[in-house]
């Protein structure tokens, strides 16, 4: 008998997001004694085996497949523990059974930016409506999150917790083994997907005067749907010597990467939360980002805020680190003291405290 269930189910090998939130923040709940339901087993935790083909490793089949173990297995295992809660670290849960739960929501990206032909897009606008206004409770990551919940969904804000997330303090800092690169490198951390403005970041660089004495670094997987005309853009310009796919990096290399750079440039259209952003400060490398949704929240007056829209801003920003020394000083202090005011210890208190008033 397990009073509370963990949903793991999003979890595979190669974490970004909504993995790393989930793997980082479990360990703090085992004062709650929870039931893992993992396709892998964590010691000092009691674990519910779960099939390993359900992540986002697996594309659109795992996340299919996921639907269907959410809606009609996950109600089954919730009777067989007895359960009072389930936490999913993502607004899925099952909405024809009477379980009690409490999601996470992370961003509403695909309301925000809709694709027809995509799943995602009509998973949240009529499933997760359904998800939340039959869960308990509702924890987001950031104030801009929680407002459109309130103003997609028309929840009210007192079934809403934004508690903002964080970066591992013990891997995140100012890399010491520092490499030699052939250039000074600016850095991008993430996805390709359109929203994240790969082409504002490319058509920014080229802009640089002088941008021959620099490289541009695209850390995140290659993604079939919008690599392809990211290669397109840059061969067009004329830069395709100056940036370099890394693909998925290995979260052991990402201190160093960061670290090395003369910048981060993350001018997303629009961020739930924004890991990049938050673990570049960690490393005292300088911030370029938007002026929008979450990202203000994340770092404070840390970095430099651009418009995402224009690219000129962009361009700008990144000609004024290039050239000042004395900017970057004063931005790496900056960030790293702003870093500090995040822990996964303090996000996960708090989520504790949460899912306490609901066992």
């Amino acid at each position: 008998m397990s009073e509370l269930l963990v949903n793991l189910s999003m979890v595979f090998s190669k974490p970004t997001g909504i993995s790393n939130y989930a793997l980082n923040l479990f360990p703090f709940l085992n004062n709650l004694n929870p039931t893992l339901l993992a396709s892998q087993n964590y010691p000092d935790f009691k674990c519910y085996q779960i099939p390993n083909n359900l992540t986002p490793a697996q594309g659109s089949k795992g996340h299919l497949r996921r639907l269907i173990w959410t809606q009609f297995k996950l109600p089954q295992i919730y009777k067989e523990f007895s359960a009072k809660l389930i936490f999913s670290p993502l607004p899925e849960a099952p909405i024809s059974a009477n379980c009690r739960y409490i999601v996470q929501v992370h961003d509403l990206i695909p309301l925000r930016f809709p694709n027809i032909k995509s799943p995602l897009t009509n998973y949240f606008r009529y499933v997760v409506p359904q998800v939340l206004k039959q869960a308990q409770h509702i924890i987001c990551n950031s104030e801009s999150t929680a407002a459109d919940i309130t103003n997609f969904y028309g929840i009210s804000t007192s079934k809403i917790t934004p508690i903002l997330l964080a970066h591992d303090t013990n891997h995140f800092q100012p890399n010491s083994s520092k490499s030699n690169p052939s250039k000074p490198y600016f850095l991008y951390l993430g996805r390709q997907d359109k929203y994240k403005n790969l082409h504002g970041v490319i058509q920014a660089f080229a802009d640089l005067a002088n941008h021959q004495n620099y490289e541009l670094w695209l850390v995140g997987s290659k993604d079939k749907r919008f690599t392809p005309t990211l290669e397109i853009q840059i061969s067009e310009l004329g830069i395709t010597n100056q940036v370099k796919f890394l693909d998925y990096v290995a979260y052991s290399e990402l201190p160093n990467i960061i670290s090395n750079a003369i910048a981060l440039v993350f001018p997303s259209f629009w961020e739930g939360f924004g890991f990049p952003v938050l673990e570049s400060m960690a490393c005292g490398t300088p911030a370029i980002t938007s002026n929008l949704s979450s990202l203000p929240e994340v770092t404070g007056d840390a970095a430099i805020l651009i418009d995402p829209y224009k690219t000129p801003e962009i361009t700008a920003a990144m000609q004024q680190i290039a050239e000042d020394k004395e900017m970057r000083s004063q931005l790496s202090l900056l960030g790293l003291k702003r870093a500090k005011q995040f822990s996964w210890e303090k996000t996960g208190l708090a989520t504790v405290e949460l899912l306490k008033q609901f066992i």
